[in-house]
């Protein structure tokens, strides 16, 4: 079984795109109905953004290192060591949900006392509280079978989880805001339910998938001995230290996305300084969410490049890694230019008056998707394919101080330049902010790019070996 022929990245990334692209359409539909309600109600989805990355830096970071170990260790066949992954990772999801509750129950108290127009501070309330609830309840739980399907390189049930989840979106906001009259409410409570169909398909899948994999490995020959004996492992295969071992790849790959919401919350608390505060944070929110859509296919081959590395290096074929890689980095460029910069030139109106209320909303959000989204998708492509390779070779440093250099040593100051610059030449403050952003982005991408070309340089190298008794 080892030795058997496997999927190409792309082949386990096409699955995802399709997922992660009509699950991010789907997704996005908050704002839409939120658009219906006012841009009060945008402007709260918008401040729950940084919040919302609490919980993907946790979600991330369990799944990257999880997912690697899982991967690694299925295309070595240790059975022991994936009992243990798994055993060891429940007990930290149940603690991290335990958190995600108290900070529903924090946001819930602290709202009311910022400094924000009474109808934001209500709606940010009530939707934070309400979206992050069904975060503890729901959404966390699904990085268990996830990271399972994806170390079996099955992408099509991933793929289908994220429709079921993105389709009970569409009809319960239907439901909620349209036939029950909730309101922002009812778009958060949506968002939980819809991700508990996701969470209980992937369970019952992950189910078969084990099943079937031990009855295969039942029959199969047994796992050849590529490296002998490796520094953390027993003779079984297991982690000595599971929990420093996890730790070790999670904590970095979480604190990556911790840093991204230093962004998200220096580009919140810089536009509620502007005159029209509110309509910039809208604006803001709906360009986020544009930037995000437009890379839904590059951040699903990012997903689909940690488990594939880390199973091909797990069965000894390291020379598949660069090539496989590479075509990988090409189509997602293709894709920005010819694909989605169209899309968001000529979008870019319409969308804003379908999202934004007001005309000032309209304006800013209107320039920001034409010209901001599809320079920041170029820009952020090797950012997002070099990350999870790193993760995939279970070096978690390099994404954890990229991020650094990204969101806190260049994006940061870039932004607030930006904004100080289109001042002095009498343009508006926002369109400065996103040009910082993304020359931020684009000068770490191109760093990151060039520090994984050389780790894989010398991971192809032949390694030599000192002669006994030398």
């Amino acid at each position: 079984m080892a030795d058997a022929p496997r999927k190409t990245l792309l082949a386990l990334a096409a699955p995802l795109i399709v997922s992660f692209t009509i699950r991010s359409l789907l997704s996005s539909i908050d704002v839409v109905y939120a658009g219906q309600l006012g841009d009060s109600a945008v402007a709260a989805i918008g401040l729950f953004f940084p919040i919302e990355f609490t919980f993907i830096a946790c979600w991330v970071g369990t799944s990257a290192a999880l997912t690697s170990y899982l991967s690694k260790a299925m295309g070595e066949q240790h059975e022991g060591q994936l009992t243990q992954l798994l055993a060891v990772s429940r007990k930290i999801v149940i603690a991290l949900s335990a958190f995600f509750l108290c900070v529903a129950a924090g946001l819930w108290l602290l709202a009311p006392h910022l400094p924000l127009e009474a109808d934001l501070a209500r709606d940010f309330r009530i939707y934070g509280a309400t979206a992050m609830a069904g975060i503890a309840l729901c959404a966390f739980w699904s990085v268990l079978p996830d990271s399972l399907i994806k170390a079996h390189h099955d992408t099509r049930s991933t793929m289908i989880a994220g429709l079921i989840s993105g389709v009970l979106n569409l009809a319960l906001n239907t439901l909620f805001v349209f036939g029950f009259g909730w309101g922002i409410f009812g778009i958060g409570l949506a968002t939980g339910l819809a991700r508990l169909g996701s969470l209980l398909y992937a369970l019952l899948r992950a189910r078969a998938l084990e099943a079937q994999r031990r009855e295969d490995w039942k029959t199969a020959a047994p796992p050849r001995k590529r490296y002998g004996k490796r520094p953390g492992y027993t003779d079984a295969g297991l982690l000595n230290r599971p929990y420093a071992a996890l730790f070790a790849l999670g904590v970095p790959s979480a604190l990556t996305y911790v840093l991204m919401s230093t962004e998200g919350a220096l580009v919140n608390g810089v536009l509620a300084s502007f005159g029209d505060a509110k309509e910039a944070i809208a604006a803001y929110a709906i360009y986020h969410r544009s930037v995000m859509l437009a890379l839904m296919p590059v951040i699903a081959t990012g997903v689909a490049v940690l488990p594939f590395v880390a199973r091909v290096i797990g069965e000894g074929r390291h020379g598949e890694v660069r090539e496989q890689l590479g075509g990988a980095f090409k189509l997602a460029l293709v894709y920005v230019v010819l694909i989605a910069a169209p899309l968001c030139y000529f979008g870019s109106a319409p969308l804003a008056r379908l999202l934004a209320e007001g005309e000032t909303t309209q304006r800013l959000a209107s320039f920001a998707v034409r010209f901001g989204t599809p320079l920041g998708a170029l820009c952020a492509v090797p950012f997002i394919l070099c990350r999870p390779a790193f993760e995939a070779l279970q070096r978690g440093a390099p994404g954890l101080v990229m991020a650094f250099v990204r969101y806190v040593l260049l994006a940061a100051p870039l932004a607030l330049v930006g904004a100080f610059a289109a001042r002095q030449l009498d343009q508006e403050p926002f369109f400065g902010l996103i040009a910082g952003l993304v020359i931020g982005s684009g000068v770490t991408s191109v760093a990151f790019m060039v520090w994984l070309g050389k780790t894989l340089h010398e991971l192809s190298q032949p390694k030599t070996y000192p002669k006994p008794g030398a």
